[in-house]
């Protein structure tokens, strides 16, 4: 068994891994203002925000992809508009399936940080403002810093989804060798071959890493619980 798994082409987890990272990053630097302007506005658009940032949890992956490669492909504003200017095609390559990656995993990012936000204090925050700390320092200095059990639940739960996903990539990328083979779709593509063995191997590898993320995430929460406590 050891010397199977030595044997067992990873690269496909590696590109998950890459592509995991890679959208987490992008997520948290989009999601944090979105979040924070969420959990603080009173406006009258807030729930159209809340309704549109929550879709990709609720409309099916082929739709969504569906979509995705109509709007990213070369015939598309977006499409043209990138090759044209950037020598990039957004479809059957690694940046489509960031931009669909980042699209799909978009609640899993913003809706811990937004419960966070709305659970702080507002006298703190407002003692932030009297201080004379602006809008963006606050939400930085003083409002992450104290939600670090959503923080971390926002990342490590966004991350694991982009691990997760098949669908979406599917439709956009495609099963091209180290460039959109991630692991979800070499499992799919062991069973189609009947290759029920390898099919496992990958299986129990992706259940193990979702177990030891999830793991992560409770314990670290648990420590943190604790710890305002005493």
């Amino acid at each position: 068994m050891i010397n199977y798994l030595l044997n067992v082409d990873y690269a496909p987890f590696i590109l998950s891994f890459k592509l995991a990272f890679i959208t987490t990053l992008i997520l948290f630097v989009i999601c944090l203002p979105l979040a924070w302007y969420l959990s603080q506005t009173k406006s009258k658009s807030k729930p159209f925000l809340e309704a549109l940032s929550t879709m990709p949890l609720v409309v099916p992956p082929t739709v969504l992809g569906f979509y995705l490669l109509w709007g990213l492909s070369h015939n598309s504003p977006i499409g043209i508009f990138f090759e044209e200017y950037f020598g990039i095609k957004l479809v059957f390559n690694f940046y489509g399936i960031i931009i669909a990656s980042c699209i799909y995993s978009f609640p899993f990012m913003v809706q811990p940080l937004q419960s966070g936000f709305e659970s702080l204090d507002k006298n703190m925050l407002e003692a932030s403002y009297i201080s004379g700390k602006s809008k963006f320092k606050t939400m930085i200095f003083i409002a992450l810093p104290n939600i670090k059990p959503s923080l971390m639940t926002a990342l490590v739960i966004s991350f694991a989804h982009t691990v997760g996903e098949f669908g979406v990539v599917l439709m956009i990328g495609g099963s091209i060798p180290n460039e959109t083979r991630v692991a979800a779709i070499a499992i799919y593509e062991f069973v189609e071959i009947l290759d029920y063995k390898n099919a496992h191997i990958y299986s129990l590898i992706m259940i193990v890493i979702s177990f030891i993320t999830l793991l992560l995430v409770y314990i670290f929460n648990g420590k943190n619980k604790r710890g305002k406590l005493i």
